[in-house]
């Protein structure tokens, strides 16, 4: 949409349908983004876990080299667990950025009516 004041409404009513259509249009890419961070969040956590996979594999099968190797193995561990800990705060915000962008209608209960 150009936003020249030619095309625009001069109807209040049709300047607000749109308002809440660009709104509701930016809360939809607000939780695409948010879910993509969360997916990207996710493949680092996945790619960190292999890596730590392949280091104690490999230090299972050379050997103890050095206290260095261990060190680093213990500070993988670390990280892994700071990236789990990040994609699951990323996975939260998505699920919320998408709980907001669905309208729910509200309901009430309507009160029980006596019979005469």
């Amino acid at each position: 949409m150009e936003n020249s004041p030619d095309l625009l409404p001069d109807d209040v009513a049709a300047l607000r349908a749109e308002l809440i259509a660009a709104r509701a249009k930016g809360a939809q890419i607000e939780a695409e983004l948010a879910v993509a961070k969360a997916k990207a969040s996710d493949d680092l956590a996945v790619i960190a876990r292999q890596k730590l996979r392949i280091e104690k594999l490999e230090r299972q099968l050379y050997g103890p080299k050095a206290e260095r190797r261990a060190r680093l193995i213990d500070q993988m561990e670390f990280q892994l667990e700071e990236l789990e800990m990040a994609a699951t705060e990323d996975e939260l915000a998505a699920e919320m950025a998408v709980a907001a962008t669905v309208n729910v209608a509200g309901f009430t209960r309507s009160r029980p009516v006596k019979k005469p």
